[in-house]
């Protein structure tokens, strides 16, 4: 049994790394905001999620297919509508249960099954402690005001929590300007980042094996703080914005890697972004959701 749950992982690997591989070239497009590219990665990490997909005609796995992947279909309850895995190894003869070509792989993918499980629920599990930890961490911070609170053991204003998220600041933050600051990690907390965040790592950790789960994991994380900076500046005019560039560049980074921190990693990116926003209309708006919803369902569906 394990050992057919690691060649079903392993296709889902393969699968969601060329998904998150186009991701990576889409959001090289500059004319795509950061705030509307980011919706494409839940394309590779719910591919590293979820083994099956609606068939369709209009996939891009209709294309591929024909070279290097089939799929194997698991329910159609009708003709026009069918469910399927897509498999790329294709080293098996049936799949319901998997019978392999050769004897010897079925003994490999034991084995392999037992190594993935093992490591998979280790960084599980220190994810879990991570956060437990990061929370007690925050546990006698003093309250501001709201659910804006003070802390002597953050070097970072930065966003904790998921279901009662609070905003940390450092100790001597008390008498900084915090509208920007605050602006941001407010943000954060409305889009549900702190979510997204954990979701991703859970991905990354279960699909271990794959460095591209990884490099896929990190470029999110970033995604995750230029479409915050987007979002928070939408509202602010020319000079608001260089103020909140200037903010941005005067926060250090968070060590903490399951928050929605204020400063942190590629900020000089972050501040180039801020300053060369651009409000979006609602024609452009729209015509941005449709190409979303297009590259999502060609990338999601498999080969009919």
């Amino acid at each position: 049994m394990l050992g057919e749950i690691c060649y079903w992982i392993f296709n889902m690997s393969i699968t969601a790394s060329l998904m998150g591989l186009i991701v990576l070239l889409i959001r090289k497009i500059r004319i795509i905001p950061h705030r509307v590219s980011v919706f494409l990665w839940f394309i590779p990490f719910f591919r590293m999620c979820i083994p099956v997909g609606l068939n369709s005609p209009y996939s891009l796995m209709s294309l591929i297919s024909r070279l290097t992947t089939r799929t194997v279909t698991v329910y159609q309850p009708t003709d026009d509508i069918a469910f399927s895995y897509t498999n790329s190894i294709m080293a098996a003869e049936s799949y319901s249960p998997v019978t392999y070509k050769v004897n010897i792989l079925e003994n490999i993918f034991n084995v392999a099954g037992m190594v993935w499980i093992i490591v998979a629920l280790a960084l599980i599990i220190s994810l879990t402690v991570i956060y437990v930890t990061t929370k007690k961490e925050i546990s006698d911070s003093k309250l501001l005001r709201d659910n804006i609170r003070l802390s002597a053991k953050v070097d970072s204003p930065a966003v904790y929590g998921i279901f009662r998220p609070k905003i940390i600041l450092p100790q001597d933050y008390s008498d900084r300007d915090l509208t920007y600051i605050i602006r941001h990690e407010k943000t954060h907390i409305r889009r549900l980042d702190n979510l997204w965040r954990i979701l991703g790592f859970l991905a990354a950790a279960v699909h271990w094996f794959n460095p591209l789960s990884w490099v896929f994991l990190k470029v999110f994380l970033e995604d995750l703080e230029l479409a915050c900076d987007e979002m928070a500046v939408s509202g602010l005019d020319a000079e608001e914005r260089k103020d909140y560039a200037r903010t941005l560049l005067s926060c250090t980074g968070s060590k903490s890697l399951l928050v929605s921190a204020f400063g942190g990693a590629k900020v000089r990116t972050r501040i180039e972004n801020v300053l060369s926003y651009k409000r979006m209309t609602v024609l452009s708006a729209a015509g941005f959701a449709v190409l979303v919803i297009f590259i999502i369902y060609t990338l999601l569906t498999n080969a009919a």
